[in-house]
């Protein structure tokens, strides 16, 4: 059987995929028209993105991953760890459980140990706390920071009160935020090193059921108000838990890793 028209349905966290294996440049036409289609969840497999495995001239694999709508993200915490896995069960490193995926955001190094990937993440940059932004005529504090895609955090009382859909479109597309807009990702801090998040995530434009990136964002954002301390658990729409692993410097945040779990859930061929 050839590869053609062949995908595999991957999920992490709660945040679902579609993995397309391209390294035979077997799927012709565009990556944005064949993603739209993919993700629908009537007419489609229905995903919050479609991950593109290609080869790589300097990693084991390539990664290019496209949203819901179309647009091309730089990068995306949950599907690389999921690509990670996928690249390891076809053997594609020759490190074992360790792989290398190139993406548009850097080189990303993972490991794998069963249903459990870690990912080492960019050094996240462009950190700004405590910005007072107008939305909708009401002031909002909120923080920013860039985690290989740009995130706004906003720390609140309780996230499952928040109206996730309604303030994060409109935070998202928000004029400071301007040109590429962002992603908005609601917090609220728990006990210890331990936090709740849901997020807003552009390109799907909706809330998912976790977001790695988001996830990651928050929990240094979180860590830079409150002093938290590596490692922080972060509790997803989804009811899993992620864990964010960083060191904290004078001049910001450095080896930042993303754990969580990630799960094959089937295989198929595309109709149409």
């Amino acid at each position: 059987m050839n590869g053609k028209g062949l995908f595999t349905k991957m999920v992490a966290a709660g945040n679902d995929f579609v993995v397309l294996d391209n390294r035979a440049r077997s799927w012709k036409g565009r990556p944005d028209a064949w993603s739209k289609k993919l993700c629908d969840r009537k007419s489609g497999i229905g995903a919050d993105g479609v991950l593109w495995l290609e080869r790589s001239k300097r990693s084991d694999a390539r990664m290019r991953i496209f949203n819901p709508d179309g647009s091309e993200a730089e990068m995306c915490g949950n599907g690389v760890r999921c690509l990670a896995h996928f690249a390891v069960r076809k053997g594609l490193s020759g490190r074992g459980s360790r792989v290398t995926i190139e993406t548009p955001a850097g080189e990303i190094k993972a490991e794998v140990r069963g249903n459990v990937v870690r990912a080492k993440l960019p050094d996240p940059k462009g950190l700004r706390l405590n910005l007072r932004v107008s939305v909708e005529g009401h002031p909002r504090n909120l923080s920013f920071i860039d985690t290989g895609v740009p995130h706004a955090v906003l720390v609140v009382g309780a996230v499952g009160r928040c109206d996730v859909e309604t303030l994060g479109r409109q935070i998202r597309t928000h004029r400071f935020f301007k040109p590429r807009g962002t992603n908005v990702d609601f917090v609220s801090l728990g006990q210890g090193r331990e936090i709740e998040v849901r997020t807003y995530e552009r390109g799907v434009e909706g809330e998912t059921l976790s977001c790695g990136t988001g996830s990651t964002a928050s929990a240094l954002v979180a860590a830079a108000l409150k002093d938290l301390r590596s490692p922080v658990r972060v509790h997803t729409a989804s009811g899993e838990t992620l864990k964010v692993y960083f060191t904290k410097t004078d001049a910001g945040f450095r080896e930042v890793y993303l754990e969580g779990p990630v799960k094959t859930c089937f295989e198929g061929r595309i109709a149409f």
